[in-house]
């Protein structure tokens, strides 16, 4: 099979109630946009029938493959583990609720066209775009989170956490070899590592619309993301990512050459 111009990861732990609706959406989008691309879901170790659901999409879909970690190891991880095995020119990963709508991949896609080797949606560039707001409370904690990330790691931009990303796959493929934090703050890490690499990243604004069945505990979730950010800060005090940059004599040796798809694939380790 000829290499896929991209490559749409999905990251999915227990995703069973919505992921056929998921899957749904992004396969209609890729035939009505015509794109040449591959979806890759990660299943993080889900209990449920996520991967059962996932195997009956696969038969009809040739493109569709599925990734299994080797238990619950976190989003950061799943993420890492689908963009390493991504066979595309172009990388990117969505969240599995699709806040940011499929068809906005486009904004991504054009800002690396346009010469970004990674290109973010932001949630707060355009607020127009908001279709569906988040709770008070949510809000006050994720921007209080965000000006922590600006500050502490000296990251510009105005929303780190969308899960909603894109990459050159020779980008991604460093930055991804580079990354530590296996959870929820390992979006400001790979950021940080690819303004160290020198890459250029462009945040666009997308369409996004909050989904109340989000797992994610701002309180539980937002203290471990602070101490990740403190092991991230801590790693650049000591030196650790620039010994890592450094020790890549030849970048090109780590651009690994793209997994052949079956219906499972082993997880990718270090």
């Amino acid at each position: 099979m000829a290499t896929p111009q991209l490559s749409i990861v999905i990251p999915a732990y227990n995703e069973s109630a919505r992921i056929e609706q998921t899957l749904g959406r992004v396969m209609a989008c890729v035939d009505g946009q015509g794109w040449d691309a591959e979806v890759l879901v990660v299943d993080d170790g889900s209990t449920d029938r996520t991967v059962e659901i996932v195997h009956a999409w696969m038969e009809r879909y040739p493109r569709l493959h599925l990734i299994q970690n080797e238990g619950n190891r976190g989003k950061g991880y799943s993420v890492r583990n689908g963009l390493l095995q991504a066979a595309g020119k172009v990388v990117m990963f969505t969240d599995a609720d699709l806040s940011a709508p499929m068809e906005e991949a486009e904004r991504l896609l054009k800002a690396i066209a346009d010469g970004a080797d990674v290109a973010i949606g932001s949630r707060w560039m355009d607020r127009t775009r908001q279709t569906i707001h988040q709770p008070l409370y949510r809000r006050f904690f994720g921007r209080c989170f965000n000006g922590v990330t600006r500050t502490v790691m000296g990251l510009p931009f105005k929303d780190t956490q969308c899960g909603f990303k894109a990459f050159r796959r020779e980008a991604a493929q460093i930055i991804f070899r580079l990354q530590r934090i296996e959870r929820w703050g390992f979006d400001p890490e790979v950021l940080f590592i690819a303004r160290k690499l020198g890459y250029t990243i462009r945040e666009v604004p997308v369409t996004w619309g909050h989904d109340e069945r989000s797992r994610m505990s701002y309180l539980r979730d937002g203290m471990k993301m602070l101490e990740e950010m403190a092991a991230i800060r801590g790693n650049s005090i000591a030196g650790r990512y620039d010994r890592d940059i450094a020790a890549l004599k030849d970048t090109s040796s780590m651009v690994t050459p793209p997994v052949k798809q079956g219906k499972t694939s082993a997880s990718i380790q270090g």
